[in-house]
C-alpha cells in the first residue's frame, strides 16, 4: 500500500515529510486543568507523532512548544512517589551530539540525563505530609502531624506509585476541599469566603494557592453535610468521575421555573433512555456487498479525519495489519475486524455528517461495518487488547449512526476486558501498553459522555484512572507509514472531560442542586472557571482556538471551542436557575455577571449551528442534546426581565431559536431520543411566543 499524506486542512498542523515518511520528534504539551501553576503544573512530555516545524509560524515565541523537547519516559506511570517531573525547558537547537543522537534513532529510549530525578525521601511519608510537603516522621499508626491535626493517617503501600498526573489530581482535590473548608470556617466565624475566590479576590493567585494549600484533607469533616454540598462520608475518592446521580441532563431543565411552562406535560428526564431501549434493533443484512476497490481512499480518510478523535489505530503497523487481514480474506481474526472497521469509519468520514445523508439509503460504511460485526462474536470472549480495540472502533461507528445505547453496550464489554487486563501485573504484554492507554481513555471518555445524559450503570472503569498513564506516542515498527499519530485533540479532551466530571460532582449532584445557594456556590464556580481558563491557556498553539466569533476551518479547533463553551455553560448554569426562582437575585452584581457568562456561552454554541457538523462523527447525539439544553436555557432567559436584558435583541434571539428548531428536526429521524427532543423544542418555542405576546412583549 502506498503511503498516504494527510490533508493539511484537517490536521492542526502541517508536518514536514521526508521521502514520503513523517519524521518523529518530541514536543511538550501542557494540558493540566489544575491551576496551581507555581507548584503543580502538569508537564506531560510526550513523544511527538511528527516533526513540529510549522510553516505558519505557530511556534515562534512560544515557550511551551518551541524547538526540541525532552522525551517522556515510557514508564512514566511507574515513576517514583517522590516523583519525577520532566523539565519543560527547551533543548538547545543546533548540531550538538544530543540533537544528532535524537534524530538518528527516533525509537531510542530517553536517557537518564534528560530527566531531573529529585532526591528520594528516606522514609515513606503519609498522604497528609505529602500533601503539605512536610517531613513525615513515619510513626505508626499515626505520625506526629496527623496526631496533632486529629486526622486519619494513611501511608501509601510500597509499590503503589503515582505519576505526575496522579499527583496533580490529588493536589487539586486537596485544593478544592481547602476552599470548602475555608467556607465552613468562614461561616462559623461570620465571615464570607468571596475574597478567597480566584474570580473575586484582590489577592494574587499565588496568595490564594498558598492559603488553600495549607488546608489539609485531614481537617475536613468526614461525616454529615457540608454547607449543602453533598455528604462527604459518601463522597467518591475520585471527583473526576461522573457521579451516579446528578442533574446535568438536558431534560432536567424542563423542571425549572418558567422553562417548565414551555411544555404541555411533564417529562421524566429518563424518557430518552426508555426510548432508546425500546428502539428497533439495528438491521444488518447479509446481502451487503463488500467493495474493496476504494480501500486506499478510505484508509487515508480515516487517518486524516477519524483517528484524530480516537487516536486508537497505530499508523506505523497498519500495513502489517492489512496484510494479515488480506491473507485471511477479511473473514476472521482481530486484524480483519480492525481493518473493516477502519474502512467503515473512513468511508463515513469521507461522506460528511450523517445528518446530510439521504434517509432512504444505507449509511456510508455500513457494508464494511456489517462484515466487521459478523466477526465480533468470535472476539467477544477474547480478553486481548486487540479485541478491546475492535470494540472501541465498532462503538465509534455506532456513535456515527446515532446508536448511543448500542455503543454503550460495546463500551461496557470493552470496560470489562480492560479491567481484567489491568487488574494484575503481567497480564498485559509490554508492547500493548500504549494501545491499552488509548483504549482505556476512549472507553472512559465516551462512557462519561453517555452518563452525562442517560441514567446508565457505571462500568467501574474509572477505578483505574489513577493508575493508567496518558498516551505518549506509538513506536515506529519499520513499516510503511500511512498517516500521522495525532494526539493533541485526544489529550485535550481527556483533560476537559475530567473537568466536566468535576463540575457534575461539585455542582450537579442531587443534594447540591437542592440545597446550594449562590453564596456557597461562588467559590466553587470561580475555581472551576479558573481551571477551564487554565485548560485553554495550556493548549498548544496549533489547536488553541481563538475566542472570536469567526467560524473556523480547522475541525479540531472548532470542536474544542464548542466543548469549551459547553463546559463554561454548565459551570455558570446554577445562577440562571437562581434568577428564574427569584427575579430579585439578579440585583446581586456577582449573580448578574455569572448569568451573563452563562448566556454568552450558550449563544456562542447556537449562533453558528453548522460548526457542530465538524464533530458529527463522534459527537452528533451528544452535541444535539447539548444544543437542546442551551436552547431551553435561553428560552427561559427571554421570559425573565433581568435575564433577557443580558441577551441579544429579541428579533436576533427569535432567529437563533428558529434555526435550532429546524436543525434538531433535521436530526430527528436518526434516533427516537432526538425525535422527542425535536418535538419538545418546537412546542417550547410555540409556547414561548405565546407567552411573550400575552406579556405584551410581541406584536
Amino acid at each position: 500500500m502506498s503511503a498516504v499524506t494527510p490533508s493539511p486542512d484537517v490536521s492542526p498542523v502541517s508536518a514536514a515529510t521526508t521521502n514520503g515518511h513523517f519524521p518523529r520528534d518530541q514536543f511538550c504539551l501542557n494540558l493540566s486543568t489544575l491551576p496551581d501553576a507555581s507548584n503543580f503544573v502538569l508537564k506531560s512530555t510526550l513523544k511527538s507523532p511528527h516533526l513540529l516545524d510549522s510553516p505558519t509560524g505557530f511556534y515562534s515565541g512560544n515557550n511551551v512548544l518551541n524547538g526540541q523537547f525532552k522525551k517522556r519516559p515510557r514508564n512514566m506511570s511507574q515513576s517514583s512517589g517522590t516523583d519525577r517531573e520532566l523539565s519543560n525547558e527547551a533543548q538547545p537547537q543546533g548540531n550538538g551530539p544530543t540533537s544528532n543522537d535524537n534524530r538518528s534513532n527516533p525509537k531510542k529510549r530517553p536517557s537518564t540525563d534528560t530527566i531531573d530525578y529529585p532526591r528520594r525521601r528516606a522514609t515513606i511519608a503519609c498522604e497528609i505530609c505529602r500533601s503539605r510537603k512536610s517531613r513525615c516522621d513515619g510513626s505508626r499508626p499515626k505520625c506526629r502531624l496527623c496526631t496533632e491535626l486529629n486526622a486519619e493517617c494513611v501511608y501509601r503501600e510500597p509499590g503503589i506509585k503515582l505519576d505526575a498526573g496522579d499527583k496533580l489530581i490529588l493536589a487539586h482535590l486537596n485544593r478544592i476541599e481547602g476552599l470548602l473548608q475555608s467556607n465552613l470556617m468562614a461561616q462559623t466565624t461570620g465571615m464570607g469566603i468571596a475574597s478567597h475566590s480566584p474570580a473575586a479576590s484582590n489577592s494574587t493567585t499565588e496568595d490564594i494557592l498558598g492559603r488553600s494549600s495549607n488546608l489539609s484533607l485531614g481537617m475536613l469533616p468526614l461525616n454529615g453535610a457540608l454547607n449543602g454540598l453533598g455528604t462527604w462520608s459518601n463522597a467518591p475518592s475520585n471527583i473526576s468521575a461522573m457521579p451516579k446521580i446528578h442533574t446535568t441532563p438536558a431534560l432536567n431543565l424542563l423542571q425549572w421555573p418558567m422553562i417548565r411552562d414551555l411544555v404541555s406535560r411533564p417529562y421524566d428526564p429518563q424518557v430518552l433512555l426508555q426510548l432508546e431501549m425500546s428502539r428497533e434493533p439495528l438491521q444488518l443484512g447479509t446481502s451487503l456487498s463488500l467493495d474493496l476497490s476504494n480501500t486506499a481512499t478510505y484508509v487515508q480518510s480515516f487517518f486524516e479525519r477519524v483517528n484524530v478523535w480516537y487516536a486508537c489505530v497505530n499508523p506505523y503497523n497498519w500495513t502489517s495489519y492489512y496484510r494479515t487481514a488480506l491473507s485471511h480474506g477479511f473473514r476472521d481474526g482481530p486484524e480483519s475486524c480492525i481493518v473493516l472497521l477502519v474502512l467503515a469509519l473512513g468511508h463515513a468520514s469521507s461522506a460528511g455528517s450523517i445528518s446530510n445523508q439521504p434517509m432512504d439509503k444505507d449509511p456510508p460504511g455500513l457494508a464494511y461495518f456489517a462484515a466487521a460485526w459478523a466477526l465480533l462474536p468470535s472476539l467477544m470472549t477474547r480478553n486481548t487488547m486487540l479485541s478491546a480495540q475492535c470494540h472501541i472502533l465498532a462503538s465509534a461507528y455506532l456513535f456515527y449512526i446515532v446508536r448511543p445505547l448500542e455503543a454503550w453496550n460495546l463500551l461496557s464489554a470493552t470496560s470489562m476486558k480492560l479491567q481484567l487486563l489491568l487488574s494484575a501485573p503481567g497480564r498485559l504484554p509490554p508492547h500493548a501498553k500504549e494501545l491499552s492507554e488509548r483504549v482505556f481513555w476512549n472507553t472512559l471518555l465516551f462512557e462519561s459522555d453517555l452518563l452525562a445524559e442517560l441514567d446508565l450503570p457505571h462500568s467501574g472503569i474509572v477505578q483505574f484512572e489513577e493508575t493508567v498513564g496518558l498516551p505518549g506516542g506509538f513506536e515506529e515498527e519499520g513499516e510503511e507509514i500511512v498517516g500521522r499519530d495525532e494526539l493533541w485533540y485526544f489529550l485535550a479532551e481527556i483533560a476537559l472531560r475530567r473537568l466536566l466530571n468535576r463540575v457534575s460532582h461539585l455542582i450537579y449532584t442531587k443534594e447540591t442542586a437542592m440545597t446550594s445557594t449562590t453564596a456557597t456556590l461562588e467559590p466553587l464556580v470561580a475555581e472551576l472557571d479558573f481551571q477551564l481558563t487554565q485548560w485553554y491557556e495550556g493548549l498548544p498553539q496549533p489547536v488553541q482556538f481563538p475566542h472570536s466569533r469567526v467560524p473556523l476551518s480547522n475541525p479540531v479547533q472548532t470542536v474544542l471551542r464548542l466543548r469549551y463553551f459547553a463546559c463554561r455553560t454548565i459551570i455558570f448554569r446554577p445562577y440562571i436557575l437562581a434568577v428564574l426562582n427569584d427575579e430579585s437575585a439578579a440585583m446581586d452584581l456577582t449573580v448578574q455577571e455569572n448569568c451573563r457568562k452563562c448566556l454568552e456561552a450558550c449563544i456562542r454554541q447556537l449562533e453558528h449551528l453548522s460548526a457542530h457538523h465538524a464533530g458529527h462523527l463522534p459527537y452528533l447525539w451528544q452535541g444535539a442534546l447539548s444544543i437542546v439544553s442551551q436552547t431551553l436555557l435561553v428560552m427561559g432567559a427571554t421570559m425573565s426581565p433581568s435575564l433577557s436584558a443580558l441577551l441579544p435583541p429579541p428579533h436576533q434571539m427569535d432567529v437563533i431559536i428558529s434555526d435550532v428548531v429546524l436543525e434538531i428536526e433535521r436530526y430527528s429521524h436518526l434516533a427516537p431520543s432526538l425525535q422527542l427532543s425535536a418535538e419538545i423544542i418546537r412546542e417550547a418555542e410555540e409556547r414561548r411566543q405565546m407567552f411573550l405576546r400575552s406579556a405584551g412583549l410581541r406584536v
